[in-house]
């Protein structure tokens, strides 16, 4: 029998609300990118974001859109948006020359352009800001983001946190007769899914500031492969654009699978124009991580050791669980009378399960650990974040088809307990000098917690201990139902000499000297409740002896010791290395 999705908020709902109150206006976008088009036109829809006062940019309280093109040393003249109507809104009903001619002002209009990134920014923004409960900052202290449409020319788009950024770039499309429509430039600010992506890095740097240091394989491609989730999730959860794609692209007559969703091309490519521009060194779609087929042969491959590659193992696990979700909902529907599917039904529960897988993955942030993190550590993050706000998985099975989509890609849960969830301390805490209200707010504050219960916790005493976050929560699960919780982070270092390692029965990577200078670090998040009494500490520890091993060893063999001016790589340089591993002089040995 098919049970509606009903119980479950969303964040269109809730920016939408009824009785006309101005919470939230709309915009037009592009779906996915100018590549992606159905019936020739370009794939447009309208996207809900917060309502705002807007100075010409547009410049909003949280991203600032200034257009300034470095390449040809230009600053485009700042959109002034009409608060009053979306002037980029196509008409309906008028002849094909007219959308031939609206497809070519989203290509080549700087306002629109300026337009698409920050709506789509915004987007993202509140789409953290609702599964988190909380007002989400960015990692470089300022209040507003910077976003440059048309930063520079060249095939590549990042995140910079010395600048403040998002950088995206521009570059000539290869020339081909064969292609009436050719646009002369590619712009990566015009591609939903890069934008999203880039967003997403932003967003992930200001809330788990270590994980953009130099660490793991794992570390670095949980970055990247997060980044893909967020992106893809968030464009299937657009109702309109999933079912424009696929009543091009699918019968719906014919049994709908798994093997037939994964062949979407418009929707589970990544970058598909990017792709298609630089195909003669990298073919199709930047990433296609859903054909990724189940093997737990990947961690372990060293082709697998790129960031993007690394990424895209954590991408195949959540979107192909997504998919199995979709499938089993799909079977429960009723048919049609015709026989086909009731393909309004079909678009509707993929939407809804992929708005809602989102919001898991999202919440599960706050439940890792604060440095070194891997993809086994968000696994059992994802489970125990959506078991307290949603203890009864009995219709959609989201968790138990997590846990075993994971597994078929060699990924186990970190901890051993019941379902993969976190366990809560088994210590006795003292809170006797520990103020409620302060601890809410305060790093101090939960320094005293700390150091009061600092055995009790297992923190090292030699580690110099730092509280780098206190957080505030307020979640609102598919009941309805309000759960308040803090959280906080801290992390250790430990410095210390190669040849100290022994002591903790850290390896020592072959041929380093043993005066070489480290820093060792781990740290913990605790999660309190409503009352401020501790429910989890995740961590790592300083000293976690398999772990540091691994992350010592990856580090000499790719030199982050020889010369720490080059040991820092950054997004842009992780974005051009994806391009340079696929030139046919590469060599992966």
């Amino acid at each position: 029998m098919h049970i509606p999705f009903a119980h479950v908020i969303f964040l269109e709902d809730i920016l939408m609300p009824a009785q006309g109150l101005r919470h939230s206006r709309k915009l037009t976008i592009i779906a996915k990118d100018p590549a992606v088009r159905v019936n020739g036109r370009i794939l447009t829809t309208e996207i809900a974001i917060p309502m705002e006062d807007l100075e010409p940019g547009p410049n909003g309280c949280r991203v600032r859109v200034i257009d300034f093109d470095v390449s040809s040393d230009t600053l485009y003249r700042p959109f002034e948006m009409d608060n009053t109507r979306d002037q980029y809104k196509p008409s309906a009903g008028l002849p094909p020359a007219y959308y031939a001619h609206f497809d070519e002002k989203l290509l080549n209009e700087p306002e629109f352009h300026a337009q698409n990134v920050y709506a789509i920014v915004m987007r993202v923004l509140a789409r953290f800001e609702f599964a988190l409960g909380r007002r989400v900052r960015w990692s470089f202290g300022g209040h507003q983001i910077i976003v440059a449409p048309h930063a520079f020319s060249e095939a590549n788009a990042f995140y910079s946190k010395e600048e403040r950024a998002l950088l995206f770039g521009y570059f000539p499309a290869r020339a081909n007769p064969a292609k009436s429509d050719q646009w002369p430039n590619i712009f990566t600010c015009l591609a939903h899914d890069v934008i999203a992506h880039e967003t997403t890095h932003a967003l992930l740097d200001g809330l788990r500031e270590r994980y953009a240091d130099p660490c793991s394989p794992e570390q670095a491609g949980f970055h990247e492969g997060f980044a893909d989730i967020v992106a893809l999730l968030s464009i299937f959860s657009l109702r309109d654009v999933v079912d424009a794609v696929f009543a091009a692209e699918l019968n719906p007559t014919e049994k709908i699978t798994v093997a037939r969703l994964r062949s979407s091309a418009a929707l589970f490519g990544l970058g598909k124009q990017l792709g298609d521009e630089l195909s003669e060194i990298r073919g199709e779609p930047l990433r296609r991580s859903v054909e990724l087929l189940p093997s737990s042969e990947y961690i372990n491959d060293r082709k697998f050791e790129e960031p993007h590659r690394r990424g895209e193992i954590l991408v195949a696990a959540v979107l192909n669980a997504f998919l199995e979700i979709w499938v089993n909902r799909i079977d429960d529907l009723p048919p049609a009378s015709s026989g086909a599917y009731d393909w309004r039904r079909v678009v509707e529960e993929g939407a809804n399960i992929a708005d809602y897988l989102l919001t898991m993955c999202i919440r599960a942030i706050d439940y890792c650990p604060p440095t070194d993190v891997q993809f086994c550590d968000f696994l059992s993050a994802i489970l125990t974040a959506d078991m307290e706000l949603h203890p009864d998985d009995s219709t959609y099975d989201f968790r138990s088809t997590l846990l075993s989509g994971f597994e078929s890609y060699g990924i186990e849960p970190t901890s051993k307990a019941d379902n993969g969830f976190w366990e809560p301390p088994n210590a006795l805490l003292a809170y006797d000098h520990s103020h409620y209200e302060a601890l809410q707010r305060e790093p101090d504050e939960v320094f005293r917690f700390l150091w009061q219960n600092r055995n009790a916790l297992g923190l090292h005493n030699e580690s110099y201990t730092r509280v780098i976050s206190v957080r505030s929560c307020q979640r609102v699960g598919p009941d309805g139902f309000v759960m308040r919780e803090t959280v906080a982070e801290y992390v250790q270092t430990l410095e210390l000499r190669a040849a100290e390692l022994e002591r903790f029965k850290i390896k020592k990577p072959d041929q380093m000297p043993a005066g070489q200078a480290l820093k060792l670090y781990g740290g913990g998040t605790l999660i309190f409740d409503e009352f401020c009494r501790l429910k989890y500490h995740v961590r790592n520890k300083v000293t976690n002896v398999e772990r540091q091993t691994q992350r010592l060893k990856y580090l000499w063999r790719f030199g982050f010791f020889k010369d720490d001016a080059d040991s820092q790589r950054n997004f842009a340089d992780m974005h051009r290395m994806r391009v340079v591993e696929a030139l046919p002089w590469h060599s992966d040995k």
